[in-house]
């Protein structure tokens, strides 16, 4: 299984990209391309999956 396989499952299965997810975070889509490669620190994790929520509750209200 590849490192943080439970957060590209969120952001696949939800339609979203990366890029709009590392835009959220406030980094680069290749930043986060490195993040996912290996398995992520706590606070990192903790605010992709901020982001992700954001960007699924723009899309409720949207």
């Amino acid at each position: 299984m590849k490192a943080n396989q439970d957060i590209r499952d969120r952001i696949f299965i939800n339609r979203l990209r990366n890029w709009e997810v590392a835009e959220v975070v406030g980094i680069s889509d290749s930043r986060l391309s490195v993040w996912l490669r290996t398995e992520m620190r706590e606070d990192r994790k903790q605010r992709v999956e901020k982001a992700i929520d954001e960007l699924l509750e723009e899309q409720k209200e949207g």
